[in-house]
């Protein structure tokens, strides 16, 4: 396990499925035990190839103010045979021009700037008849970080496209069909997923999905909560402050899964512990394809101490209310993307309860996965506004940014999270003192 006190990242990708030349810089112990090695199978849902059915139910009654369907970022380049078009939940192409008989030039640009270099895209594809096109993309004061993947099955699965990079423009050549495919930075986890996995989640189960509030265009933020009459202590679980983090979704979706899985130690850890889950903080950017933002311009993981976005003024308030009634934050996760696999950490000296907690849980988690590359990072920036340092602050208690790579194998994610849910629950309930090293 690395453990590094200086901001320097030095962990290998692992990926087997998107290693590519797309490699620049972005950001955003206890006893050994083993952990049971098959995962919970709660959600068919929690997968790489993602499901774009929509089963409405709880969001019917909430309308955002923009139509649910479309996209106010959306583009088409048209001619009769061969149409381009973002005109969907997630999709993207800022500006989209014909070049060429077969030719298009898509241009990226960020919603707003300064932003963290996370340039999404998405479109959709489709010709009269079976046509070879090219398209040269370039991303407005930036570069490329996402790979182009494309799915032929209705974004239920995805593979890599191929692409050159020249310079700043990344070109690709795709056989468009009457049968329409889709191009995107990473998989497509639009809104309505979440939704169909928290009901999936929950249909046979005593946890609960219901509406926390509403984002600022209007679109339900959702909570899933376990909780135990007998119960006092929350572990919180957060999503999706920054739409493109889509590994980062990849990973909430199986460590939820296991916390909630109702294996033996499962059961154990819901009856000590209640667990809230928010996984997706930023419905109207995810809807967009934004970069970073909300609705706003604002990046919501800079926003944790001054609330002036409703999607954090939300979850502060619904955590103080929780602490009002006699309940007590006990510990706080929030899944991110970046470059590599990384948990930006407090420091052990920072004065927060059970000072070695996170070090315990991650060093066992290296132990179990000698494979895998576990690197801390801690940091204290009380002035920067994220949801780890306010969690620390506010509670006085651990919390961690858990970072996955954009390029780290999909089945290794599902694995860590496995792997390190488990941990955490098996840590929680021991009796370590994990206030010494």
């Amino acid at each position: 396990m690395q453990v590094y006190k200086e901001p320097i990242m030095k962990n290998s990708l692992n990926s087997l499925t998107l290693l590519l030349p797309l490699f620049f810089l972005f950001s955003c112990s206890a006893p050994k035990t083993a952990v049971e090695e098959t995962p919970p199978t709660v959600s068919k849902n929690t997968r790489t190839d993602i499901s774009a059915t929509a089963a409405l139910s709880l969001k019917e009654e909430f309308q955002p103010t923009a139509d649910k369907d479309t996209n106010a970022n959306s583009q088409s380049c048209n001619n009769e045979q061969v149409k381009l078009t973002s005109d969907f939940a997630a999709g993207r192409m800022d500006e989209c021009k014909r070049t060429g008989e077969y030719e298009y030039s898509i241009t990226l640009v960020p919603e707003n700037t300064p932003i963290n270099s996370s340039p999404w895209y998405a479109f959709k594809i489709q010709a009269k008849q079976v046509t070879d096109i090219t398209i040269t993309m370039k991303v407005q004061g930036d570069k490329h970080r996402y790979p182009p993947k494309i799915s032929r099955d209705g974004n239920k699965s995805w593979q890599l496209q191929d692409y050159q990079l020249k310079g700043e423009r990344l070109i690709m050549k795709v056989k468009a069909s009457p049968q329409s495919v889709t191009i995107a930075a990473q998989e497509i986890i639009n809104n309505q997923y979440y939704v169909d996995w928290a009901e999936e989640l929950t249909v046979q189960s005593a946890f609960t999905q219901s509406i926390l509030g509403l984002s600022t265009q209007g679109r339900p933020i959702y909570k899933i909560e376990s909780r135990d009459e007998n119960s006092n202590e929350w572990v919180v679980i957060l999503g999706r402050q920054h739409p493109p983090e889509v590994t980062g979704a990849l990973a909430l979706f199986p460590f939820v899964e296991t916390l909630l899985s109702q294996s033996e130690l499962s059961k154990y850890f819901l009856r000590k512990y209640n667990v809230l889950v928010i996984p997706n903080i930023n419905p109207d950017g995810v809807h967009a394809g934004n970069w970073r933002s909300n609705a706003n311009g604002m990046d919501l993981n800079r926003d944790w101490n001054d609330f002036s976005q409703i999607e954090t003024q939300l979850i502060n308030d619904y955590l103080k209310g929780l602490v009002a009634q006699g309940q007590k934050i006990k510990f706080a996760v929030d899944f991110h993307s970046t470059k590599n696999d990384i948990f930006y950490t407090m420091p052990v000296d920072y004065g927060v309860e059970s000072s070695y907690f996170v070090r315990h849980w991650l060093g066992e988690l290296d132990r179990q996965m000698p494979n895998f590359n576990v690197v801390l990072r801690p940091g204290n920036n009380p002035n920067l506004g994220v949801s780890k340092q306010y969690f620390s602050d506010q509670f006085g208690v651990h919390a961690i940014t858990y970072e996955m790579g954009d390029n780290t194998d999909r089945t290794k994610i599902k694995r860590i999270a496995f792997k390190s849910a488990n941990i955490l629950m098996i840590n929680m309930l021991s009796e370590t003192d994990h206030d010494k090293e």
